[in-house]
């Protein structure tokens, strides 16, 4: 990772981690479904749930981004730190939003496998994503990201 460059270089767009995590998690499901729930939970509703409140944090967070003027996507420079909104109680809405609706969709499928999909999603986003942008975040806007990230925890 160049100093130089102007964006956090992740090692994967966050989008793309968690599209390939849910495939994989429907595939392994597809082949050998692994449920976790009893049947008498309506797995379905409670999962639906959970992933529009999910889809909700993540729009409120993007929103909230743009309208601050900051670039969302990891591979534009960042152009000013965000406190408002959801970044007043999480430094990584967006990401934490990804995790919620895979559990919703792991809920509303009822697979084991979008359940442990989580797992490997959850740490290519805090070593391969987070790491890299708290690193350039650091680097870029000095003591201003230092006191948000003093006030801010990483997650809840």
């Amino acid at each position: 990772m160049a100093d130089t460059a102007d964006t956090a270089n992740v090692i994967i767009r966050p989008p793309i981690a968690w599209a390939l995590a849910v495939l994989a998690g429907l595939v392994l499901n597809w082949l050998m479904p692994l449920p976790f729930l009893p049947t008498v939970v309506s797995a379905g509703w409670l999962g639906a749930i959970v992933f529009v409140l999910a889809l909700a944090l993540v729009a409120w967070a993007i929103t909230t981004m743009t309208r601050a003027g900051s670039n969302v996507p990891t591979n534009l420079p960042s152009t000013t730190i965000v406190e408002v909104g959801p970044y007043r109680f999480t430094r990584n809405p967006i990401y934490l939003g990804m995790m919620l609706g895979l559990i919703g969709l792991a809920i509303a499928f009822n697979s084991l496998w979008l359940l442990m999909a989580l797992v490997p999603f959850a740490l290519v986003i805090r070593y391969g994503v987070i790491t890299r942008e708290e690193a350039y975040l650091e680097r870029k806007f000095g003591d201003v990201y230092r006191r948000y990230r003093a006030r801010v925890r990483r997650w809840l």
